[in-house]
């Protein structure tokens, strides 16, 4: 019997402000903080997508990978 395992889904908090380093958030792809991680990742984003919140949305940033993986935490 094989046991199905839920991979958690990942989403991390912007903690500085990006217009510092010269990065306008906003030029991300985004939906609201209500809305499904999950489903956004399965059916627009892809499972390896690269998500980050900040204020009431979250931004897909996979094509900056340094903001989710310095900026970000």
């Amino acid at each position: 019997m094989l046991l199905k395992t839920k991979k958690m889904v990942r989403v991390k908090k912007l903690t500085h402000n990006l217009q510092d380093v010269g990065i306008n958030i906003d030029e991300f792809p985004n939906f609201h903080k209500s809305g499904s991680i999950r489903g956004m990742k399965k059916l627009y984003y892809g499972k390896d997508s690269l998500l980050v919140k900040y204020g009431n949305y979250i931004y897909n940033v996979t094509s900056q990978p340094n903001i989710y993986y310095i900026y970000a935490i």
